[in-house]
């Protein structure tokens, strides 16, 4: 009967290790993101996995819209949140759309049919698809500008109501505007170059745009349906702006050498709403961390999956800070003028 008993045992304990949210490999990939996040041997993260309870585990599905060095951040500060706190109790199945919002569906759909305990939805696309596919699993934003233009919800209050929190990457859009009349007092014409495709880019714009026509500028929306217009609507853009303001924007950021290529020649100057894209083709830009972002959602997964914090009533939380930044070779080939107070990025670093 004993040997019975462990055979049982046994055949359980592999079924158990099947199922789940994710391939077998994943959790090799966490404890490798585990071991960079950790740091000291005993940390409060080790604590917390005590307290996680004896045996459970957690399948999180994260769906990133696409490649660049703001979401990947993101992603990492999530991913590194988590682990501290439930060391190898917790696994990833991570994966990247390469920006197609039909791909981002896709994704979070097998999300749901593998029950995960949580999906993390990095950008706007993804949170869109993971709110059409479930009402039930919790669902957590990253480098989302404004949930109530992206989940489209009329009466914001800053929760909303439904199994969807997170964290935005929204910075003061008329400290945005500010810095623009700071560093360029004497333009007068700035183009709005953005993804016309992307909710929380045209709502940026529309924000900015109101913020410095009050400060005397003439602005004039210049928009691109996908990354093949890029080229040829900046290229208008250049030709009848003074500087152009490109807002955080998914598309913009990755396709940010192509505007590069087209506005240094042409001598214009471009204010970025986000550090990635300012490296890529900006001057200057007011930033947050994004990895700050992402470790705060990581802490809010934390609240849900262990400490069964409602999802539904969990105000959106922001980046705690913001620094003005600016790119020292471009400002330099552009003759730019940086103020006091700005810091410089460091273009070495990928």
């Amino acid at each position: 009967m004993k040997k019975v008993l462990a055979t049982l045992m046994a055949m359980g304990l592999a079924v158990s290790a099947l199922a789940g949210c994710g391939s077998s490999e994943k959790p090799a990939a966490t404890d490798a993101a585990t071991e960079a996040a950790s740091g000291a041997e005993t940390s409060a993260g080790e604590t917390s996995a005590d307290n996680a309870g004896d045996g459970e585990s957690y399948n999180v599905g994260i769906c990133q819209l696409v490649q660049h060095p703001a979401l990947d951040e993101a992603t990492e500060g999530f991913k590194a949140a988590l682990s501290e706190k439930l060391g190898d109790k917790v696994s990833f199945d991570e994966q990247n759309a390469s920006g197609d919002s039909a791909t981002c569906a896709t994704i979070v759909n097998q999300f749901v049919a593998n029950d995960c305990d949580l999906i993390l939805a990095n950008a706007t696309a993804s949170l869109q698809a993971a709110a059409a596919a479930t009402d039930t699993i919790p669902i957590l934003g990253t480098s989302i500008t404004d949930y109530a233009t992206a989940l489209e919800i009329d009466d914001w209050t800053g929760t909303t109501g439904k199994n969807i929190s997170g964290t935005s990457d929204l910075a003061p859009l008329d400290e945005q505007a500010a810095m623009l009349n700071e560093m360029f007092p004497d333009a007068k014409n700035v183009g709005l170059l953005y993804c016309s495709a992307e909710a929380n880019s045209a709502y940026q714009v529309g924000v900015v745009k109101e913020a410095l026509e009050g400060l005397g500028y003439t602005c004039t929306e210049y928009s691109f349906a996908d990354s093949n217009d890029i080229s040829s609507v900046a290229t208008n853009a250049a030709s009848s702006s003074d500087v152009i303001y490109i807002p955080t924007d998914n598309t913009a950021a990755s396709n940010a050498e192509v505007v590069n290529n087209v506005c240094v020649p042409a001598g214009v100057p471009v204010i970025a709403g986000e550090e990635g894209i300012c490296k890529g083709c900006g001057v200057a830009t007011l930033s947050i961390s994004y990895y700050d972002i992402g470790y705060k959602a990581g802490e809010m997964a934390y609240d849900i999956l262990v400490n069964g914090s409602d999802v539904s009533q969990m105000p959106i939380e922001f980046a705690p800070q913001v620094t003005k930044k600016y790119v020292a070779s471009r400002c330099e080939e552009l003759k730019v003028t940086v103020p006091d107070g700005y810091e410089a990025i460091d273009e070495s670093a990928e």
